[in-house]
C-alpha cells in the first residue's frame, strides 16, 4: 500500500460508523463470547496457533462474526477477502476462489474468504465452494443467523468446523460502550462525553444482546449530547433508541416480534393476519425458508391429526419454495398460511411428546415388555423374547394389548381434542370396547 492509498484508508476510517470503528482487532480485545474465546477454548486455540481451517460462525447479528473473521486473518497473515451471499453470484466466487489459488501458488500465500449470511447461497453456489475449501486454496469463515442444519449443505459443513456465537450479555454491551467513549482515536473519546448510569442500563437492556446496535445508538446519543450538556441522560438515550431505522431487523428483537405475530395469527385463526405478517417478513427480505420451516413446526405443534393434510400443506409449500423460488413461491406460502390459520386447532401431538420425553427423563430408561421385544434370533426367544406377543393382522388390525412398559402402563400422553383426531379417538374407544365384550373381529 503506497502513501496515497493509506491516507485514503485513513479517509475512510474517519467517516466510517462507530461500529465499525471500534472493532477489536485482536482475540484479547475482544469482548463476549468467552466459551469459544478464553484461554483453552477452541476457536482461540484455533486463531492464536495459526491453525487455519474453514470454519462456520453461527450466532444472532451483533455478535462479532464478521470481527472473527478479520482478526483470523489479521493473526494468521493472511488475505482477507469478504463476500455476502446476497449479492455475490457463483462466477465471482470462482472469480475470488482462482485469485487465492494464484495467491497461494505465486506469493505462499493463504486467502480467508469470509462469506456473510452463508445461508442464502442455494446449493450450486454452496457447491462451487467446494473444491477450494476441500483443497485448501480458501479457509472459508461463513457467517449465519440460521441453524446451518438446515441452510448449508452437509458436504460444506462436514469440511468446516462449527461455533455458535451467543448474543453478547449487557455486561459484555456496558463493556462495549465504555470502550467507544474512552477511546479518543477511534471511538468518542474526543467528544468528551459522558453517560449516565441509567442511559448506559438502557442502552444494553434495548441492544438484544446486539453490539453493533448498542454503538449505533451510543454515536447517535452522543451527537444529540454534545449539542446539549455534554451528557449521556436516559432520555437521550431513548430518543436514540427511537431514531434508530430498523424497520425489520433480521437478528434482533423485530425479527423474533413479527415472526410470533404471525405463528400467534395462524394459532388465533385469523388468516388475514397471518397473511399481513407474512408479508412484512417477505417485504424486508426475511429468508422465505424460515418462515416455511416455521409453518411445518406450526402444522404439528398446533394443527396436528385435528387436520393431518395441515403438514402435507406445509411441508409442500416448502417444496414449492425450493422449486419455484420467490417471487411467484410467495403465493404457496401465502396458500399455506391461510390453511394453517382457517384449520381446527390441536396441540395434542406437541403435548404428548413433551409429556414423554419428561417421563423418559425423569423416570430413567423403561425395560421392554418381553412380549414386545426382539425375536428373530433364537437366542433372544430362548429368553423369552416375543413371547405372547399377538400380531395385529390376526386380530382384524387391532388387538387389546400392552405397549408401554410395566411402570407407564397407565400414562396417557395424546390426548386428542377436536377435528380428525377426535373421530380417531372415538374409533379407537369403540375397538377397546369390542375388546372389552369378547368381540375383537372389527
Amino acid at each position: 500500500m503506497d502513501l496515497f492509498e493509506s491516507n485514503m484508508e485513513s479517509q475512510f476510517d474517519s467517516f466510517a460508523p462507530l461500529a465499525a470503528r471500534m472493532r477489536p482487532a485482536t482475540v484479547d480485545d475482544f469482548v463476549g463470547q468467552d466459551h469459544l474465546l478464553s484461554e483453552g477454548r477452541a476457536l482461540r486455540a484455533l486463531i492464536t496457533s495459526g491453525s487455519l481451517s474453514s470454519i462456520v460462525l453461527w450466532g444472532p447479528a451483533g455478535t462479532g462474526k464478521t470481527t472473527l473473521a478479520n482478526i483470523i486473518a489479521s493473526t494468521t497473515e493472511a488475505h482477507f477477502e469478504a463476500m455476502s451471499a446476497v449479492s455475490a453470484g457463483v462466477a465471482e466466487v470462482r472469480k475470488q476462489i482462482q485469485a487465492a489459488r494464484d495467491r497461494l501458488g505465486q506469493h505462499d500465500r493463504r486467502t480467508v474468504l469470509f462469506l456473510d449470511e452463508i445461508h442464502r447461497f442455494n446449493k450450486a453456489q454452496q457447491d462451487a465452494l467446494l473444491p477450494a475449501v476441500e483443497n485448501g486454496w480458501i479457509v472459508l469463515v461463513g457467517a449465519t443467523t440460521e441453524n446451518p442444519g438446515f441452510e448449508i449443505n452437509s458436504p460444506l459443513m462436514s469440511r468446516s468446523l462449527l461455533f455458535r456465537l451467543e448474543s453478547l450479555t449487557d455486561e459484555d454491551i456496558k463493556e462495549i460502550v465504555g470502550r467507544a467513549l474512552a477511546d479518543g482515536e477511534r471511538g468518542l473519546g474526543g467528544l468528551d462525553v459522558t453517560i449516565a448510569q441509567d442511559a448506559l442500563d438502557h442502552i444494553a437492556e434495548r441492544s438484544g444482546g446486539d453490539a453493533r446496535s448498542a454503538l449505533n445508538v451510543l454515536e447517535a446519543a452522543a451527537m444529540i449530547a454534545t449539542a446539549t450538556t455534554g451528557k449521556i441522560e436516559l432520555s437521550i438515550a431513548e430518543e436514540a433508541l427511537q431514531q434508530r431505522a430498523l424497520p425489520y431487523d433480521k437478528g434482533g428483537d423485530y425479527h423474533y416480534d413479527v415472526i410470533s405475530a404471525f405463528i400467534k395469527s395462524m394459532r388465533g385463526s385469523d388468516p388475514d393476519a397471518a397473511v399481513y405478517w407474512m408479508a412484512r417478513m417477505l417485504d424486508a427480505g426475511e429468508d422465505p425458508r424460515f418462515i416455511a420451516r416455521r409453518m411445518a413446526v406450526f402444522a404439528s405443534e398446533d394443527v396436528g391429526n385435528a387436520d393431518p393434510g395441515a403438514l402435507a400443506v406445509a411441508v409442500a409449500a416448502h417444496h414449492a419454495l425450493e422449486f419455484v423460488g420467490l417471487p411467484e413461491a410467495r403465493i404457496n406460502l401465502a396458500q399455506a398460511a391461510t390453511y394453517l390459520a382457517l384449520a381446527p386447532k390441536s396441540n395434542a401431538a406437541y403435548k404428548a411428546i413433551d409429556a414423554a420425553l419428561e417421563d423418559v427423563r425423569s423416570r430413567g430408561p423403561q425395560p421392554v415388555p418381553d412380549h414386545l421385544r426382539d425375536a428373530n434370533s433364537p437366542a433372544s426367544r430362548a429368553i423369552g423374547a416375543g413371547k405372547g406377543y399377538r400380531y395385529p393382522h390376526d386380530h382384524g388390525g387391532w388387538v387389546d394389548q400392552q405397549y408401554l412398559p410395566d411402570d407407564l402402563v397407565e400414562r396417557r400422553y395424546y390426548k386428542p381434542v377436536r377435528g380428525r383426531e377426535a373421530e380417531l379417538e372415538r374409533q379407537l374407544d369403540a375397538k377397546k370396547g369390542d375388546a372389552e365384550s369378547g368381540d375383537s373381529s372389527r
